[in-house]
């Protein structure tokens, strides 16, 4: 029953994250916009992909986690 007390505490942590992102997330004007992340536009063709955004937020969380094992 422990470790499943911890993978509930674990998501609800990351959907807390989830709601804070898509409440305040455009408020943040750097979030999704960060050197590295590609954007290709052309006439009839978008592509966005964070790439630097999905790192930064990968890193933040593999350290919160790693701070919950200790």
């Amino acid at each position: 029953m422990n470790g499943m007390g911890r993978t509930l505490i674990v998501l609800g942590l990351v959907l807390l994250a989830a709601g804070l992102y898509i409440s305040f997330g455009l408020r943040i004007p750097w979030l999704g916009k960060l050197p590295g992340d590609i954007a290709v536009r052309r006439e009839n063709f978008s592509f966005y992909f964070p790439l630097t955004t999905c790192i930064l937020l990968s890193v933040l969380i593999s350290l919160i986690l790693w701070l919950f094992r200790r």
